[in-house]
C-alpha cells in the first residue's frame, strides 16, 4: 500500500508537493550537505590542529584520511544494511552517531581520539548517504518527480563542500574546533525534523538470510583498498607494503565476487552491473569526482603556496563554482527530464575538461577574471550537469528493494575514485617537485597535475560516449497519481 506521503508526491509535476514532503527532502538534503561540508572544512583547519595537538604531518594526514577510511570502506555494507533493516531506521541512527563524533571532535585533546572521531564519522556518513539517497528513490517514483529531488539533493552535496571552504576560513580564525562542532547542531536539527517527517520503511526479509560472508569480505576488502590508497604516496607506490597490500585487496575482492555469485542474499547482486547505464554511471562517478579532487587539491596549493592567498580568499576563489551548482538545484531535473541524463553526462564531462584545460594558463601574477573565473564557472557548470544526472542514471530502473545497495555502491564509485586518483595526481606532482622551492619551479611542477586532471575527465567523457546511442522505443512505468483517499494511475515515459 502506498503512503499518504508517497501518494501526494506522486502528482504530475504541475502539482505542488505538499510541505511535509519538502520537509522531508530538506532532511535528507541537510544529511548530504554535512557529509560534503566536514570534508571540505578540515583540510584548511589542519595546520592549527597540528600546531595545538602536537601532531606530526604523518599523523595529520590521517585527520583527513581516517575519515575517507570509515567512509569509502562500509558504503557497500551501508546501502545494503538500509535495505535489510529499513532505511528510516538506518538514516537516524547513524545521523545521530555522526552528531554524538562531530561533539566529541570538538572537545577532544589529543591526536589519536581526533583521529577516532573522525573514523566513526566517516563510518557513520557510510550510512546516512546510501540510506538517504534510496529514501528520496524509493519515496518518488521515477521520473521527472525523483529528477527534481535528486537535482536538488545532489546539489546540496556539492554546495555543502564549497561552502565548508569558506566557513572553516571564517571559523578557523577563532578555533579550529569550531570547524569540528559546527555539524553536531546541525545534525540534531536533522534528526529530531526526521524523526517527524521520515516514514517509516519495510524491511526486506530474503529467503537466503543475511549475507554475513559477502558483508565481512566486502567491507574489508574496500578497507584495505582504501587504506592502501591513502598511505601509497608516503611509502612509496613500488614499496613492498604498497604492492602487497594492493594484492591482498584484488584477491580479497575475487572472493568476494565468486561469495556474491553463490549466495541467495547477496551484499551486491552482480547482475545489477549487467546494465550499460548502470556500469557508465559508477565509471562515470569513479573518474568525475576524481578528477574534480585531483583538481580542487593543485588548486588549493597553487593559490596558498604560489600566491599566497589566504585560506578565505581561496575559498572565495571557489565560490562562483559553488554558487552555480547551488542556483541550479531546482532547474537542474527539468534538464534531464528534457534531454536525458546521456547527453548532459557527456556535456558536463566536456565542460569539466575544457575548464580544467584552461586552468594550465596560469602563471604567477593570474588576473583573476580572465584566466581563473572562466574554468570556476565551467567546472561549475559542468558539476551541475554531470552529478545529478549519474545519481539519476544510477537508480532508474532499480528495484525497489536494491535501491540502498546501488546507492551505496554510487557512493563507493565517488568515494574511491577520489581517493584512487587523488593519490595518482599528488604522485605525479611529488615526482616533479623541484630541488630548489622557487614559486615559478614549484608551478611548473603542478602542470603534469594538471594535465593528469584533464586526462582524467577526457576518459570519463570517451566513456559516457557510448552512452550516446539511437534512443529505443520508449518504455513506460506505472505511477500512482492520487490523494490520500483514492488512487488512478497514469503511465509516464522514462528517458534514459
Amino acid at each position: 500500500m502506498t503512503s499518504p506521503l508517497t501518494t501526494s508526491a506522486i502528482p504530475s509535476s504541475g502539482v505542488r508537493w505538499t510541505p511535509r514532503l519538502w520537509g522531508t527532502l530538506l532532511v535528507l538534503c541537510a544529511a548530504m550537505f554535512l557529509d560534503a561540508l566536514d570534508v571540505s572544512m578540515v583540510g584548511v583547519a589542519l595546520p592549527s590542529i597540528g600546531s595545538d595537538l602536537h601532531l606530526s604531518t604523518s599523523a595529520l594526514q590521517w585527520v583527513v584520511s581516517g575519515y575517507i577510511l570509515g567512509y569509502g570502506g562500509l558504503l557497500l555494507l551501508g546501502g545494503r544494511t538500509a535495505d535489510l533493516l529499513g532505511r528510516r531506521q538506518v538514516f537516524l541512527v547513524a545521523l545521530g552517531v555522526f552528531a554524538l563524533a562531530s561533539l566529541l571532535g570538538a572537545l577532544v585533546d589529543s591526536g589519536p581520539l581526533l583521529i577516532a572521531s573522525r573514523f566513526v564519522k566517516g563510518l557513520s556518513a557510510a550510512f546516512t548517504a546510501p540510506a538517504g539517497l534510496s529514501i528520496i528513490t524509493t519515496t518518488f517514483p521515477e521520473g521527472p518527480l525523483r529528477n527534481r529531488a535528486l537535482s536538488i539533493y545532489t546539489t546540496c552535496g556539492a554546495t555543502g563542500y564549497s561552502m565548508g571552504l569558506v566557513f572553516s576560513g571564517l571559523l578557523t580564525e577563532a578555533s579550529w574546533r569550531l570547524t569540528m562542532l559546527l555539524p553536531a547542531p546541525v545534525a540534531l536539527i536533522a534528526l529530531f525534523a526526521g524523526m517527524k517527517l521520515l516514514q517509516r520503511s519495510e524491511r526486506e526479509r530474503g529467503q537466503g538470510g543475511y549475507d554475513i560472508p559477502g558483508a565481512v569480505l566486502g567491507t574489508a576488502s574496500m578497507l584495505l583498498l582504501v587504506f592502501t590508497v591513502v598511505q601509497a604516496p608516503e611509502a612509496g607506490w613500488a614499496s613492498a607494503r604498497t604492492v602487497l597490500s594492493f594484492v591482498a585487496a584484488a584477491v580479497m575482492l575475487t572472493v568476494f565476487v565468486a561469495v556474491e555469485r553463490r549466495s541467495p542474499s547477496p551484499l551486491i547482486r552482480l547482475g545489477v552491473l549487467r546494465s550499460g547505464s548502470q556500469v557508465r554511471a559508477q565509471l562515470g562517478a569513479l573518474t568525475f569526482v576524481g578528477s574534480y579532487m585531483g583538481f580542487q587539491f593543485l588548486v588549493t596549493l597553487y593559490m596558498q603556496q604560489v600566491l599566497g592567498w589566504s585560506a578565505l580568499h581561496t575559498a572565495l576563489a571557489f565560490l562562483p563554482a559553488g554558487a552555480l551548482v547551488a542556483l541550479s538545484a531546482t532547474k537542474v531535473g527539468t534538464v534531464i527530464d528534457r534531454f536525458g541524463t546521456a547527453r548532459l553526462i557527456v556535456v558536463g564531462f566536456v565542460l569539466m575538461a575544457a575548464g580544467y584545460a584552461l586552468f594550465l594558463r596560469i602563471d604567477l601574477d593570474p588576473v583573476y577574471a580572465s584566466v581563473i573565473l572562466p574554468t570556476m564557472l565551467l567546472v561549475g557548470s559542468g558539476f551541475a550537469l554531470t552529478f545529478p544526472s549519474l545519481n539519476v542514471q544510477a537508480t532508474n530502473g532499480v528495484d525497489e528493494h536494491e535501491q540502498g545497495m546501488v546507492s551505496g555502491l554510487l557512493n563507493t564509485s565517488v568515494q574511491v575514485g577520489g581517493a584512487i586518483f587523488l593519490a595518482v595526481v599528488t604522485a605525479v606532482v611529488t615526482a616533479h617537485a623541484p630541488e630548489k622551492a622557487t614559486p615559478q619551479a614549484v608551478l611548473d611542477s603542478y602542470r603534469p597535475g594538471l594535465v593528469v586532471v584533464t586526462l582524467i575527465a577526457v576518459v570519463g567523457l570517451l566513456l559516457s560516449l557510448s552512452g550516446l546511442r539511437r534512443p529505443r522505443p520508449g518504455r513506460t512505468v506505472l505511477v500512482a497519481r492520487s490523494t490520500v483517499k483514492e488512487a488512478d494511475t497514469e503511465r509516464v515515459p522514462v528517458r534514459d
